[in-house]
């Protein structure tokens, strides 16, 4: 059975506590005002993705379990059999594991681009592990490595994945 919001949280809370952290501090972007409304339709779009599931992809190093905030870019044709996980709540990736494109959903998005739904696919997504305990490094370190990275896609659109 899947644990539902609350039980999310409260599992969240006990396995930081198992690790010896202190209790987990959830955060939440206060200003929404940089949501910018979608200027041309999607099917004229270019679309990328970022995943906070741990995604990366076979040979890539995996993720340290604490508050690693470096970002991995994966290709956008990578074959779903080389997309691997690594995160701090390791419990919830029984599923992404199983299939990946549960929380990488590579398969779904090449199919919207071959239909003609989305104008067209990022050459890379992007994927971080979204465990970061400290607030201070996701607003210093994990945010502008995001931005970095996928400033260099030049995209209309970004999709967010989260775990």
């Amino acid at each position: 059975m899947k644990p539902t919001p609350t039980e999310y949280i409260r599992q969240t809370r006990e396995s930081y506590e198992k690790l010896g952290f202190e209790p987990y501090q959830w955060f939440h972007a206060e200003d929404e005002s940089q949501l910018a409304p979608v200027k041309k339709p999607l099917s004229e779009s270019k679309l990328g993705l970022i995943s906070t599931a741990g995604t990366y992809v076979h040979g890539q190093v995996a993720y340290y379990y604490k508050d690693d905030t470096s970002v991995r870019a994966i290709p956008s044709d990578t074959p779903v059999k080389d997309i691997r996980f690594s995160h701090i709540m390791e419990n919830y990736l029984v599923e992404a594991r199983q299939d990946p494109c549960t929380v990488f959903p590579l398969e779904a998005l090449t199919q919207l681009e071959s239909d003609g739904t989305i104008g067209q696919l990022a050459d890379n997504y992007f994927s971080c592990m979204g465990g970061i305990y400290s607030k201070n490094r996701v607003i210093n370190e994990l945010i502008p490595n995001l931005e970095e990275a996928v400033s260099k896609e030049q995209l209309d659109l970004l999709l967010l994945v989260p775990l």
